[in-house]
């Protein structure tokens, strides 16, 4: 039995290890590490590390389960199957502008990590005229060194959006996400794995 959970930089949320114990998983080894760990898991492992990785080990097969945010498997899906929504670590990945956002003229630039998400949210809302800017870190401080006009980022409590003097915009809800469970349609499942995923999925 080979589960990833994707936490980045911290410890898996304790809500979410509560959960796995309540579904009688061997889930206590989880509380207090930061990944990247590998950490036993009964007769197998949990892998702690990023959601991008969680779900690139499901794409190869290295992995039996994941529990992944559900922005970050629709944004990059690979080869996870969506088994449920776990309906705990909620977030909202949001469309947030500054007061000072746009340059007459020109294209509106766009920082985020969500890229997938973006184009599809802005062809929803019929928006023509901007261009992608990847982040590979703090979305967030984008607006304020100037390399992005506004952000499409992920969020709980929307403190961080605030102390950038950023504000979400009335209909700039992109998504609500929450942990969601997922299999990796590669890997070879062993009995193990598959009763863990049965117990989880019977336990909701």
């Amino acid at each position: 039995m080979r589960i990833g959970i994707a936490c980045d930089g911290e410890s898996p949320p304790a809500e979410l290890v509560d959960l796995l114990e309540a579904a009688g998983l061997p889930a206590a080894s989880l509380r207090g590490q930061r990944p990247p760990a590998l950490l036993p898991a009964g007769g197998g492992v949990w892998l702690l590390a990023t959601g991008s990785d969680v779900l690139r080990a499901c794409d190869r097969g290295g992995l039996d389960l994941g529990v992944v945010g559900r922005d970050r498997l629709l944004e990059g899906r690979r080869g996870a199957a969506d088994l449920l929504d776990l309906r705990c670590c909620r977030d909202e990945l949001v469309y947030a502008v500054s007061p000072s956002a746009g340059r007459p003229g020109r294209r509106l630039r766009v920082a985020t990590k969500y890229l997938r998400l973006t184009r599809r949210y802005f062809a929803q809302k019929s928006v023509g005229e901007y261009r992608l800017v990847e982040s590979a870190g703090a979305t967030e401080a984008a607006p304020s060194t100037g390399s992005a006009d506004v952000i499409v980022d992920i969020t709980t409590t929307g403190a961080t959006l605030k102390a950038n003097g950023l504000k979400v915009l009335r209909d700039g809800v992109i998504l609500q996400s929450e942990a969601a469970f997922t299999q990796s349609v590669r890997a070879s499942f062993t009995g193990e794995a598959r009763a863990v995923a049965d117990t989880l999925v019977g336990a909701f």
